[in-house]
Formats: structure tokens, sequence, C-alpha cells
């Protein structure tokens, strides 16, 4: 049975297609109605309307109903009379930023990590550059800085203690495969480190080392670990591995403090030297050893290495799940309730990932699909007939298919509660289902990364700051973890991702728009003078979904937008 859209979105659709024939015509235009004044954040509600300004000729182009469409929407009449927005909005350079509209959105979402870049215009064009220069090493770099990521995080307590001497880290990347193969035999090991200086006479004489190790009992620093050294001794693959390595032990001495001051007890060399640290290590040498050379971001990849694994409570599969997915999961946690509501119902949101089109309908009008609560055959078949359906029309191909999709219809009938629950968040998954914001969130591989770790993810969601915190410091870790991957990425631009991890993950994720906007400073001391504002507006479920609308640049430019704001 097809259902019919609520009388106030009719009249929406009819209204913005007069715009557009108005345009063609020459004729009025289109009459604008607005919601009364009250608190938006977090709501898109219903409200009172009155006839005010037009959408004028040059606010559309002829068969194009976006612009008109979103000064339609619910959202649009919502901000148009928040005084928060409206101020911002009739200051003569929020056109040039919101022509970045991108930009503006992470601007919003980040606005105290960018507060003092954008009162700085120079500052912000050399940050804009070098994540411009990051985002533009796509593919192999960023693939590697993930799973550097990943292993930091799974590592974070034994890379934290590695941060407090840096000199040692920068050898054991430096001689990450004679370290591997020593961690095998730790006890030995931890008798090297604490006695450096009687191991440097060994360098370039693996002979010597190899029949010392034999008889460790006849050897005064080795003796107290004899089972240890002998073991080491007859272990081929070691052997190569420290002869392959010319330097090696002229390293162990030369960074001699670094190491016993990591090894001087048990608990500190079992805090630092686990297999998996050196594992890493030897996997990612390069990635490393530039941390290494740069404390300030060692550090601070350390320091949000050790916020993610507190989050999820070392569960490495949950982390991996989030640096994999960190857009998607910075997205979702603008949102608690919608990411608690995904995790909840993992598997319905898995299976409807596989006809996007169709999911995004539903986030966008979630209200309209509250009624098949409890009744999957009245929502089959509707699917079918999707074409009929007021709600379903615009995507009518994908709801068929979806009602098609035996594998997907037994999630969604094995789920009782999936579409009250949808209902019931319906302003939350409205704000993150424009486009750009649903792409990033609701694609099969994310949807699949929480359905695969549904009780951790369920947990933190339930801690609006907690989820947020574990989403910022995934998409923080990988951007640093990915800038320390790149062999040509400077020190500069290091402090950079070092000091500003948030706005610097931002950025690269948006780099085009941000280069441009880096050419507007009015622009930018516009959103620096207003960071509080833009603070909490990103916190508003309206502002999200008008920003992330792609016809929000166009509608801002337009005298319909101008005459909204001004009350005309």
């Amino acid at each position: 049975m097809a259902s019919s859209l609520p009388a106030s979105n009719n009249r929406k659709m009819i209204l913005a297609t007069a715009a557009v024939l108005a345009v063609g015509l020459g004729a009025y235009g289109l009459g604008r109605v607005y919601p009364p004044l009250g608190p938006s954040a977090g709501t898109v509600g219903p409200a009172e309307r009155y006839v005010s300004s037009q959408v004028g000729e040059g606010d559309v182009t002829l068969g194009d109903t976006s612009v008109p469409q979103l000064m339609q929407s619910d959202a649009f009449e919502a901000m148009v009379k928040n005084p928060v927005f409206r101020k911002i909005a009739r200051d003569p350079n929020f056109a040039a930023l919101a022509k970045n509209s991108a930009a503006m959105s992470a601007l919003a979402a980040n606005a105290s990590a960018f507060q003092s870049l954008a009162a700085n215009p120079a500052s912000f064009q050399s940050f804009a550059k070098s994540a411009q220069q990051l985002a533009a090493n796509t593919g192999a770099a960023n693939g590697v800085g993930t799973q550097v990521a990943m292993a930091l995080a799974a590592n974070a307590d034994a890379f934290a203690a590695l941060a407090t001497q840096p000199a040692a880290l920068n050898a054991i990347a430096d001689h990450a495969a004679a370290f591997q193969q020593l961690a095998k035999y730790d006890a030995a090991l931890q008798v090297m480190l604490q006695n450096a200086p009687a191991f440097g006479r060994f360098n370039g004489d693996m002979a010597a080392f190899q029949e010392a190790a034999r008889n460790a009992a006849s050897n005064s620093v080795m003796a107290t670990q004899a089972k240890s050294f002998e073991a080491l001794a007859a272990d081929a693959n070691a052997m190569r591995a420290l002869k392959a390595d010319a330097n090696f032990f002229q390293s162990l001495a030369a960074n001699a403090r670094a190491f016993d001051a990591l090894s001087s007890s048990d608990a500190n060399f079992d805090a630092a030297f686990s297999n998996s640290m050196m594992n890493a290590v030897a996997k990612f040498p390069a990635a490393f050893d530039n941390l290494a050379a740069n404390n300030s971001l060692l550090n601070a990849t350390v320091k949000q290495a050790q916020s993610l694994d507190a989050a999820f409570g070392g569960n490495s599969a949950a982390m991996g799940a989030a640096l994999r997915n960190a857009e998607a999961f910075t997205v979702l946690s603008s949102q608690p309730a919608a990411m608690a509501a995904v995790a909840d119902h993992a598997q319905a949101f898995q299976a409807l990932a596989s006809h996007e089109a169709a999911l995004q309908v539903m986030l966008q009008n979630a209200p309209a699909f509250g009624r098949f609560a409890g009744n999957m055959a009245a929502f089959q078949e509707a699917a079918r007939n999707a074409a009929s359906n007021s709600v379903m029309a615009t995507a009518a191909k994908e709801f068929a298919a979806l009602a098609a999709d035996a594998a997907a219809m037994n999630a969604l009938k094995s789920d009782a509660s999936f579409f009250q629950q949808l209902a019931a968040n319906a302003a939350a998954f409205r704000a993150i289902s424009s486009d750009a914001s649903f792409e990033a969130a609701f694609d099969a591989q994310a949807m699949n990364a929480v359905a695969s770790n549904a009780n951790a993810i369920e947990r933190l969601a339930g801690n609006a700051q907690a989820i947020q915190s574990a989403a910022n410091a995934a998409q923080a870790l990988n951007v640093q973890a990915a800038a320390a991957s790149m062999r040509s990425f400077g020190a500069q631009w290091m402090n950079m991702a070092a000091s500003y991890p948030q706005a610097f993950a931002a950025a690269t994720q948006n780099s085009s728009a941000f280069m441009q906007l880096a050419s507007q400073p009015a622009a930018l001391q516009l959103f620096a003078a207003n960071a509080r504002a833009f603070e909490a507006l990103s916190h508003d479920a309206n502002f999200q979904h008008l920003v992330g609308d792609a016809a929000f640049s166009a509608a801002a430019q337009s005298q319909g937008f101008a005459n909204a704001i001004s009350g005309n």
C-alpha cells in the first residue's frame, strides 16, 4: 500500500516546482515560509508559516530544483529563524565562507581547533598547503598510515614508554630486523639493554658475540640469563639478522642511557619491549623513524593512541574498525543517538547499506517509515511499488531492488524495533543524511565494521562525550600516522599535524575547499570572530543538514537567501 507525504511536504514540493517555472516564465516567484523562533539544537520541527520573500531568477537555473527545494526544507526554515545563524549569515563575508560549505562545516565541527589558525591568514595558508600535500598522497601513504595508526593504538602503552626515550625508538627503527629477532629472547635482550656498553665491543665481530652467547654461563654479563643467550646463539635467523646489521652493537652502546632507562626494571622493560611493538616497528621502520625524529608528533600520536585504547578498552578489532572508517565514525559521532541506533540495529543497517539510495531516503524521511514498525509485509509491498509511493518514488528502483533482496528483508524482519527506532531518532538521522555526510557515514564498509563490532560500539555510543572523543582520536591518529609515513613530509608540517590534530584531519579530508578558503582572509576573520557561535551551531541538527546539502553553497549566494536572513 502506498503511503502519502505529509501535507507540509506536498506544499513544499509544489512551491519548489513553482519557483523553477517562475524563472522560466518570468513569473512572480515563490512565497517563503518560516517556523516560529525557538530552540533547534537536535530537532527538526514543523512550524507555523507565513508568506515572505521571493526566490528570484538568480537563485535557480531552469530545470534545477535543488536550491528552491533546500530553501523550502524544514532545516532552512529553522535556521533562518535561529538568531545565532542569522547574525553570522548577515555578515557581508558569509557568502565567501559559504562558497566552501565543506570547509565551513569542518570549521564549525572543530571550532576551537581552528580559531587561532583562522585568526592568522598566513598560518592558515601554510596549514592548508600541508593538508593539501598530505591529501595528494592518498593510496599507499594513507594505507600505510592507517596500519601504523593501528599499530600505535594496539601498542599504546609500549609506545608511551618509548616516547619518553625517543633515541631508543630511533635506534629500534633503524635496526628493526635485529630487534625483532632479539624480542624472541626477552631475557637476553633485557640484559643487553641494561649493559649496552659491554656489548659495544662486539660491533663488527658477530663470531665473537655468538661464541660468547654459546658459553654465556662463563660470561660475567650474560651469566644471569645463560639459557636465553644460549638459545639466541643457536637461532640461525637471529644470528643472520645481527650479522646483516653491521652497526647494531655500536648503536646499542651509543644509546646506552636511553635503553637502560627503559630496561632498568622488569616492569619498565615489559611495558616498552613487547613482541607486538617490535613487529610493528619492523614492518614500518621508516614511519617510526620519522616519529622518533619529531618529538612533538611522537607525543601527539601516543596521546591519540592512548585515548583510543582507553575508549575501546584495548579491543583491537574495534579500534581497527574506528581507524579504517575514521571519517564515517566522525560523522556518526556528531549525532550520538544515531550512532547508538546504528550499533543497536547493526544487522539491519548492514543489509540496507547495499541499497544506498533507498537508505538515504529512509533516513531523510524517518517519521514516514515509523508506521511500518511491526509490519514488514506492508513495507515490502510499499517498496515493491515504490513508484506509486510519494516518499519512496525518488529512489523507486532502489526500493524495488531492496524488496527483492531476501537477505535484506530477513534482516529487517528479524529486527522488530528497527522502524520504531528509525522514527524515534529522526532528527539525528536527518542531520547526517545530506549527500556528503551520508556518503561518508553509511557506506557498506562502515556498516560492516559497525556490525562486526556492534557490542563495543554500542557500549561506547551510550556516552556522547566518549564516542566523540574516540572518533576524534581515530581521525587525528590516522592523519598523524599518514604524515609520519610520508618521506617528503617536512618537519614544519609534521608539527602542524601534531599541534592541530583535529583541524589537520578535517582539512586533509577537504583539502581543496581549505585551499580555496585560505585565499579568503575576510571569511576566515568572520569565523575566528564567531568561533563559539559556529561551535554551537555544529551541534544543531538543522545546521548540519543544511550545510551538508550540496545546494547550500549556491543557496547562500542567492537573493532569496539574503531576503530570508534579513527578514524581508
